[in-house]
């Protein structure tokens, strides 16, 4: 797959995802037409870069729901169910299409061609009126698309520098231009080409100046031109009749007070991308002077918008303002600029960013919240390089370390607070890199509205997702990782805890079940919460099935903590048949193992008749770690700080493997016996106290160094699958540093004391 091809396919699984969010929304409120364009962009975007590509089976399958959602879009047929349901189905294929084309495949296989073939069949019945043909992606001898009559559009195009050596070739997007009319006038800039002798020969020196005949809009033409929008400077002046369109959209426009750039979007004179970059020229002059130009004055020195249209919206926004039209506006016929009263530009002088120009988000189905225009506007970057660069990162903090070591032991103090110095200048950068790497769970959480969505469908049941702190980020490498978890917990969520609407009722519950999924930050980690409001776990048919699986003996008693532990155990199911979602014991064990190898932890809180709650706790990052340094002979121990409890003396009388720490009785493990070491014990050893999963167990070590946050290095193969250890790292003294798994020690002590002693007073018995 070439970089191009790689560029498309994930911005169009990013255009999927809005289309997919889009659609959930018109389910939930068909009457916002909003969210019917930004479906349509989204889907005209993904065929647009199709063409790019030159990917035919792509492109001709968006093409035949964009037909659907034009339709829909001017009102001719009605957002049903039915219909929300198809494009769904579509949304799903285009996301398999990409998949072919993500894997290089150029031929759809016989069980994907006969979905495709069905889902063109059933676009077709689904449209009333006759089906727009195929745009044939030909340069001069393209039909207009859409309908209506065509005009002619100046479209003036120079690409950047950068373009081919991004992968991109500059006659595909005239390609694509082609098919939305016919390009009546081609010409070729080379104004820009340097000296045979200063001549890059990767780099992109070519302009067009384009007239194209079409009947689409300005949106659509600039649609083209997404790949590459940052890398060229593009110009769209609409033909005189436009003008006259646009002007009468203006004045005909409600009576409440817009924003002048609103007024112009909504008119459709000016796309939601100039206007992006329109006010963040004018935030850049204003950072240069005290007072910013007009927008309306940027917008036509940039060519975005004619003059006459710059005025009617003045005109209109300052007749609502005032209740009173404002004085003439004069055209300069020079250089286009115009003359207006005072009073008339203050009313537009402050415009707000784009995330407050016509950016209304619908309280509808559950949505973490999106960057604006401008926040979204980011360079992207590979994550491997990501990753190089922390591991470099990293190498220096260890080379600072160790700079400071000998610094240190050579008494030079000048040299030991230079090195200091250095040191922290490092840890900032390594902070900032790490920061890099952070992503907002948001986006994921919103693609359980679609689950959400159809599990519900699929069990007849009525559920709503409530989604909350979405803005809390996480790192990118754990943000892949837990989507699988989630769903497992969310489905489970829905198949065993949401109960039947008649149940609920009469149980004085409402008919509407609840899914929650909450994120927030606690000290050095990120919560995870999946909270539902259904019957809570059923505590008796739990063990009754632990029993009869022989997970338990049919006489031990049990706390409800413990037999809720149970459904994590490896083939347990309380469900009395197999379905689709449930019944074959494969799913919450997984997730228990999942959410430990990211270094997190899984609990569950429950009431009966009330819900239950699967708290998740995780690392911010799986690239440092916050630990607490030790020592055992020459060896060094470094214990993840968020499971440290305290610290204490061992007695020196101690032969057992419990001791008393002020009346509790505390397990404890000798990391020098755990880990065969050689040597003898200190004379006066200490005990790290940690906890996990609720239970407190002690580790016996030599010597406490302190508070250490280091980069994590993964182990070599050979030490792969050493138990007890999690990692490395590299101290600044040189010497290897082992990060100690504390969940799977907590658990050796734990069963070690379960062996010393008779168990404790049980809640639950199996009669």
């Amino acid at each position: 797959m070439d970089e191009l091809t790689g560029v498309f396919v994930q911005e169009s699984r990013e255009q999927l995802a809005e289309m997919e969010a889009g659609l959930l929304a018109l389910e939930a409120d068909p009457e916002d037409a909003s969210d019917i364009n930004a479906i349509f962009r989204a889907a005209h975007t993904i065929k647009g870069g199709a063409g790019v590509v030159e990917c035919a089976f792509l492109e001709g399958f968006t093409h035949k729901v964009e037909n659907l959602l034009d339709q829909l879009r001017d009102g001719r047929l009605n957002p049903t169910e039915a219909r929300i349901s198809l494009l769904l189905d579509c949304a799903d294929h285009i996301g398999q299409l990409l998949g072919l084309l993500e894997r290089g495949e150029t031929v759809l296989d016989a069980d994907l061609q006969a979905d495709d073939e069905a889902l063109r069949h059933r676009l077709e019945q689904a449209i009333d009126a006759p089906a727009a043909p195929d745009t044939a992606v030909v340069l001069a001898d393209a039909a207009p698309a859409g309908g209506g009559s065509a005009d002619i559009w100046h479209v003036s195009v120079r690409f950047g520098e950068n373009v081919l050596r991004n992968g991109m070739d500059p006659i595909a997007f005239l390609r694509y231009l082609a098919s939305l009319g016919e390009i009546r006038d081609l010409q070729m800039l080379a104004d820009s080409m340097p000296s045979a002798n200063m001549m890059d020969p990767e780099a992109c020196y070519l302009g067009f100046e384009i007239r194209l005949e079409t009947s689409v809009g300005k949106a659509e033409i600039e649609a083209v031109f997404d790949f590459v929008r940052d890398e060229c400077e593009l110009h769209i002046l609409p033909p005189q009749s436009r003008s006259e369109d646009y002007i009468a959209l203006i004045n005909a426009l409600p009576g409440d007070p817009l924003l002048l750039g609103e007024m112009l979007v909504r008119s459709g004179a000016l796309t939601e991308s100039e206007l992006a970059i329109g006010l963040d020229s004018q935030q850049l002059a204003k950072a240069y002077a005290d007072a910013s130009p007009p927008i309306g004055e940027i917008l036509i020195e940039h060519k975005s918008v004619r003059p006459e249209v710059v005025a009617a919206a003045i005109n209109k926004q300052s007749a609502l303002i005032q209740d009173e039209p404002v004085a003439e506006l004069e055209q300069d016929p020079v250089d286009g600029h115009l003359a207006v009263e005072p009073q008339a530009m203050a009313l537009h002088e402050a415009q707000p960013h784009p995330a407050q120009a016509g950016d209304h988000p619908p309280a509808k189905p559950a949505k973490a919240a999106r960057p604006s225009a401008a926040e979204a506007r980011m360079l992207r970057v590979q994550a491997d390089k990501l990753d190089r660069l922390i591991d470099l990162v990293g190498e220096l903090v260890i080379a600072g370390a160790s700079a400071t070591e000998l610094a240190r032991q050579a008494g030079a103090n000048a040299l030991v607070e230079a090195t200091s110095l250095l040191s922290r200048l490092v840890e900032d950068i390594r902070d900032s890199a790490l920061q890099l790497r952070m992503v907002q769970i948001g986006e994921t959480f919103n693609r359980f509205n679609r689950v959400v969505r159809d599990v519900s469908h699929e069990l007849n049941k009525d559920i709503g997702l409530v989604i909350r702190g979405g803005d809390t980020e996480l790192d990118k490498s754990l943000i892949e990782k837990v989507g699988d978890p989630l769903m497992h917990l969310v489905r489970n969520a829905m198949d065993h805890g949401i109960e039947s609407q008649e149940k609920r009722l009469a149980a004085g519950k409402s008919a509407r079940g609840r899914i929650e999924l909450n994120a927030y930050h606690d000290s050095s980690s990120v919560v995870i919460e999946v909270i539902d409001d259904g019957g809570g776990l059923p505590y008796d048919k739990i063990l009754a099935k632990a029993v009869a699986q022989g997970l338990v003996p049919a006489n031990q008693a049990l706390s409800e903590d413990e037999i809720a532990a149970l459904i994590f155990r490896p083939g347990f199911s309380t469900a009395d048949r197999v379905s689709n979602l449930s019944g074959r014991g494969v799913g919450l064990d997984v997730v228990a193992r999942n959410i430990q190898s990211l270094r997190g932890t899984v609990e569950i809180k429950s009431q009966p008749g009330k819900g239950s709650r699967f708290i998740i706790r995780l690392p911010l990052t799986l690239a440092i770690i916050d630990g607490f340094l030790t020592a055992v002979g020459n060896n060094f121990f470094i214990v993840p700080l968020d499971t440290v409890v305290e610290c204490i003396e061992l007695p020196t009388v101690s032969e057992r493997e419990y001791l008393n720490l002020r009346g509790e009785v505390l397990p404890f493990l000798r990391l020098r016996e755990e880990f065969e070491l050689d040597g003898e014990p200190s004379t006066r050893q200490s005990v790290v106290v940690v906890q996990y999963a609720g239970h407190k167990v002690g580790l016996v070590v030599d010597r406490l160094h302190g508070e250490f946050q280091t980069v994590i290095k993964p182990l070599g193969p050979l030490f792969r699958n050493l138990r007890g250890i999690g990692g490395s790292t590299i101290l600044g003294s040189g010497d290897v540093g082992l990060i100690l798994d504390v969940p799977l020690l907590a658990r050796r002590a734990s069963r070690r004391e379960a062996r010393s002693f008779e168990p404790a007073p049980r809640t639950h018995k199996q009669p």
